[in-house]
């Protein structure tokens, strides 16, 4: 495969519509991207208790039980991008980050990579959420929160990949 042309026909606030022109095995071929810096998924962890957040999301016209996460700025390294996201949305900061995955959430039509980490060591730290934020923060146990997972009660990927990873590596 061999990319002849990239033309940008849309950007917005988070993501930007590609349009790339290829050449497949000497046919070309159109092909339509979404753009996307990548993002964190935090998976805070509070003694026995996972932290979670209620919020709805208009593109899914509503309101799902999600991890913490949040777009990367350019340049930013995910670890640190992942200790914002979590003073912004949860109001803590880890003493100890776990790496659990790197995944891409489309990728058939989109670049964002996730970067997957559980947050240990939770203490008190708030920075202001987003304008456009309206979260609740949920307790849960760890074991309520993979029941919810196998039920079909997490209807979000992301959320699902974590909560499913954090109870394998805790032997569940």
């Amino acid at each position: 495969m061999r990319v002849i042309r990239q033309e940008e026909i849309y950007r917005g606030r988070v993501i930007a519509v590609r349009r790339d022109l290829i050449d497949l095995d000497g046919k070309e071929r159109t092909w339509d991207v979404v753009a996307h810096p990548g993002a964190v998924v935090v998976l805070p962890v509070d003694g026995d208790d996972l932290l979670m957040v209620r919020q709805y999301r208009y593109a899914a016209g509503e309101t799902l039980l999600e991890l913490v996460a949040g777009g990367l700025e350019p340049g930013e390294d995910p670890a640190e991008a992942a200790q914002r996201e979590l003073q912004e949305e949860a109001g803590f900061r880890a003493g100890r980050l776990i790496r659990l995955a790197e995944f891409y959430s489309a990728p058939g039509f989109c670049t964002e990579k996730l970067h997957l980490f559980a947050a240990e060591e939770l203490t008190p730290s708030r920075l202001p959420m987003d304008e456009d934020e309206q979260i609740e923060l949920v307790r849960l146990s760890l074991d309520e929160a993979l029941r919810m997972a196998l039920a079909g009660e997490l209807r979000d990927a992301k959320t699902l990949a974590g909560v499913l990873l954090y109870a394998r590596l805790r032997g569940r």
